[in-house]
């Protein structure tokens, strides 16, 4: 992925973990609270099987969908 997209994915990666704030499940893992950001990172490798920073800038809309649809 381009830097341009790596940016324009980031933010919207920090707007869902925004939005994500508070609303997540707690864990034991997580004593002081899960961390929203990492979240949707950790989501989008299990479905792509890599960061989003080596997704191919081909398929930015369709990361851009997947995580416009995270809810919790």
């Amino acid at each position: 992925m381009n830097e341009k997209n790596k940016k324009k994915i980031w933010g919207i990666i920090q707007d869902r973990g925004d939005y994500l704030k508070e609303k997540l499940e707690p864990h034991p893992n997580h004593p002081k609270g899960r961390n929203p950001y990492a979240h949707v990172c950790s989501l989008i490798t299990s479905k792509y099987g890599c960061s989003y920073k080596d997704i191919s800038d081909k398929k930015i809309g369709e990361l851009i969908e997947f995580i416009s649809k995270i809810e919790d």
